[in-house]
């Protein structure tokens, strides 16, 4: 658990570190929804530089041919399946297309990620009792 009121999460693709394993580097796999709907991709991992726990997956999503993209972050929590091309979330295109919008410059900010977990209507890590998805690295 986090005790402190902001955490310092960092893009994977900003760090050195690496995912154990190719089949658990999710980035770039298609974001299917509950219903099997596309909703985007994953872009990049939010990483806990605290813990070194992903957090939350950058997705782009909407727009055409990249122009229009919206990026926007999901808890890991949301992932109920991962394959080899696809990661399947237990929310609707419709619910992620609603949430808080990818502000770079609130990244660190607890309270943007509160936010983003009541949205998704998950537990946030830092919260009692919280229990890290076990599928996760």
């Amino acid at each position: 658990m986090t005790t402190q009121n902001n955490d310092t999460l960092s893009k994977l693709s900003d760090t050195d570190k690496i995912i154990d394993g190719a089949a658990n580097d999710i980035r770039g796999r298609k974001v299917k929804d509950k219903d099997g709907k596309d909703v985007g991709k994953v872009h990049d991992l939010l990483i806990d530089d605290s813990e070194g726990k992903v957090r939350f997956m950058l997705i782009e999503h909407g727009g055409f041919l990249g122009i229009g993209e919206i990026k926007s972050f999901i808890p890991v929590d949301a992932i109920t399946r991962i394959t080899e091309d696809d990661v399947f979330i237990n929310q609707t295109r419709d619910h992620v297309a609603a949430a808080p919008g990818y502000e770079p410059a609130l990244i660190n900010e607890r309270a943007y990620h509160e936010d983003i977990y009541n949205h998704y209507a998950f537990a946030s890590y830092w919260g009692a009792g919280y229990a890290y998805p076990g599928f996760m690295l």
